[in-house]
């Protein structure tokens, strides 16, 4: 039976699909304890009709929504498909938020029940109860610290199996039958938008949207059951449900769950991905984990590095895309790979990698070529929650830096006169839940759905985004403002780790800095300056000038561009502490939340702009345990280095 059938419209029947064809081929596996454990395909089915008949018997209702709250476990996926099998819908949740940000969409949702990993999630839940009374039932996964727990609505995920089993022991046939009953036009999943400007929405996709757009990237970069991904992001982000539920799903690859976020480089390296994805964030910290190394190293090692990534930036993306190079040059590059790349492939657990993609935000240039010049084919890709993720994708062989691919097959794109990318795609959403106004707004009456993104399609295809349409403004002389754009340009520094820029209808761009702990740190280290922790370097002299020196560079390629030259930034300060959602200062995907930011530190936007060369501040914070408490810090504000292009010019 073919995988593109009818029959196999769903996720539930791709699932029976695989138990039948590759049975005891691996499905998932997770390391726990230091040891992989996998499940097989047929093991996964059997596990997820256990649950679907526990589930079943409990009173779960076709169109049902169930909640997991946790890190990537087999369990907590098993789940996910055991609610589809009933026809309910699977609503992943951010394990990182606090029991006050899970009350939303808990309640938005209508959650009933619940699969939590662990006494961590199962206490948020508990104190949120009283807020969401649908909740019935939260079934937890491990058993550590939960001897002592009572309430009716708790069981394990052990026990709940186990009635599951004893349930299809006599109704194995009405349970089966469930699965068979759903069709693509039902809602699978629904996922909540990070909330950059507002309350996250319920993103309803159906099996069909979702079944499509992971069929068509499979098809395009000829995925197969024999690869291998890491689930490591959070399962609530439609890029990692993508990744390591619907293509495995689809194609039938195996997933990998590393033990924990300490762990993962580590256990890459064991399993040996062929298939990756992730954000720019995650890039920028192995590279910088790598410099960090490197700085660290002999004069010679640092010689032998700096000499062989040279060669790699001038000659490994055309070596990737099969574009002819000299012989000289392919001898050396093979040299360099057998002595450093290959060696720096493995230490990043990228050996066996042959498909990466990277999203959800912009991604420098720099960086994207040293992945792409030491033999790791990483690539672009454009998507949202609203479209299952595949929308554009750079095709082997035609990866630039300043665009994100042509559409992928079955994608239409259009713009409005004021540049906002509109798309019409077969993994568009059905709907914001219980949300008819704000749905209407994003999805017209054609079908089109209205991203807010500005951008344009150039001569070559490809999709070029510029920023958020409500973000794009000017400054008082009509200057080009894009705040997006500058912030990326400054985090292509590996000493910077965030930036909010503001200058919309003022005279000039200022902005704000974290500075990377990692990485200044070490920088600090080498140069024998002592700190006690983040506010202490962040207020030191040399680390100001390390930074001044960063948006100098920044300046100066903005200089060259008749655009942006007016958009250089005159003033920044370096924040005393990290940008934190938990301080509702970044959204549960890492987003600035610059308006919040802005009216939160509005003290220190105006010590920008009134010239000041020093301002107080006293702010607000919550640690991990939800204490909150109060931090205050005399800030330095510095003025930046600006160009005119004829300056440019005699430099050159």
């Amino acid at each position: 039976m073919s995988l593109q059938s009818q029959q196999t419209d769903t996720f539930p029947k791709l699932l029976l699909e695989h138990a039948q064809r590759r049975g005891d081929r691996p499905a998932i596996r997770e390391k726990s304890r230091g040891i992989w454990q996998t499940w097989t395909w047929r093991q996964l089915a059997d596990e997820v009709e256990a649950l679907a008949a526990a589930l079943h018997a409990d009173g779960f209702q076709r169109g049902g929504h169930l909640g997991l709250l946790g890190d990537n476990r087999p369990r907590l996926y098993a789940g996910m498909c055991a609610a589809q099998w009933l026809g309910g819908v699977a609503v992943p949740l951010y394990q990182d938020a606090t029991a006050v940000e899970l009350a939303h969409p808990l309640g938005a949702a209508e959650v009933t029940h619940v699969f939590a990993e662990d006494q961590e999630q199962v206490d948020k839940l508990l104190e949120i109860l009283p807020k969401c009374p649908l909740i019935k039932r939260v079934i937890y996964d491990e058993d550590r610290g939960m001897r002592h727990y009572a309430q009716p609505q708790l069981v394990s995920y052990a026990d709940y199996r186990k009635q599951g089993a004893t349930s299809l022991a006599t109704k194995r046939d009405a349970v089966r039958a469930e699965a068979h009953l759903g069709n693509g036009s039902e809602a699978a999943a629904m996922f909540f938008t990070s909330g950059t400007t507002g309350q996250a929405k319920g993103v309803l996709l159906t099996h069909a949207a979702l079944i499509d757009r992971a069929r068509a990237a499979a098809e395009m970069e000829g995925l197969n059951d024999h690869d291998v991904a890491v689930a490591y992001l959070p399962p609530a982000w439609i890029g990692q449900n993508m990744f390591s539920y619907a293509q495995p799903m689809v194609v039938g690859y195996c997933i990998c769950c590393p033990e924990s976020s300490e762990t993962m480089l580590a256990d890459m390296r064991e399993v040996g991905p062929t298939y990756f994805f992730a954000p720019p964030r995650v890039l920028e910290a192995l590279l910088t984990d790598v410099t960090i190394r490197m700085e660290d190293a002999s004069r010679f090692k640092r010689w032998l590095y700096a000499k062989a990534m040279a060669l790699a930036r001038r000659v490994g993306p055309q070596v990737l895309s099969g574009e002819p190079v000299s012989l000289v040059d392919q001898v050396a590059y093979k040299f360099g790979d057998l002595t450093m790349f290959g060696p720096l492939r493995d230490v990043l657990g990228m050996s066996r990698v042959r498909v990466a993609y990277t999203a959800g935000e912009a991604i420098g240039a720099d960086l994207l070529m040293f992945f792409r010049s030491i033999g790791i084919n990483l690539k672009q890709l454009y998507g949202s929650t609203e479209t299952s993720v595949f929308v554009c994708v750079q095709p082997n062989g035609q990866v630039k830096a300043d665009t994100v691919g042509p559409a992928v097959k079955g994608v239409e794109l259009k713009f409005t006169p004021q540049r906002e990318l509109l798309i019409r795609s077969p993994g568009l959403f059905s709907e914001y839940h219980h949300n008819p106004e704000a749905t209407s707004q994003a999805k017209d009456v054609e079908g089109w759905f209205h991203t807010g993104d500005a951008g344009y399609v150039g001569d070559d295809g490809h999709l070029r985004i510029i920023d958020r349409v409500k973000d794009v403004g000017a400054l008082v002389d009509g200057t080009l403002f894009a705040p997006k754009y500058l912030e990326n340009k400054l985090k292509f520094f590996p000493y910077i780790k965030e930036a909010v820029a503001f200058g919309a209808g003022r005279d000039r761009v200022c902005v704000f800095v974290n500075i990377d702990l990692a990485a200044v740190g070490n920088w600090a280290d080498r140069r024998d300056i002592a700190y006690t922790g983040y506010a202490d370097l962040a207020s030191r002299t040399e680390v100001f000038d390390l930074i001044a020196d960063c948006v100098a560079q920044t300046n100066a390629d903005l200089a060259r561009e008749p655009t942006l030259v007016g958009s250089q930034i005159h003033r920044f300060l370096i924040l005393h502490k990290e940008l934190d959602a938990d301080d509702g200062e970044l959204t549960r995907t890492r987003k600035v939340r610059r308006g919040f930011i802005g009216d939160r530190y509005q003290t220190l936007v105006d010590a920008l702009y009134d010239g000041r060369t020093n301002v107080r501040i006293d702010a607000e914070v919550r640690y991990e345990d939800g204490r909150a408490g109060k931090v205050s810090a005399d800030l330095k504000v510095r003025d930046a280095k600006t160009f005119t292009p004829a300056q440019l010019k005699k430099v050159a």
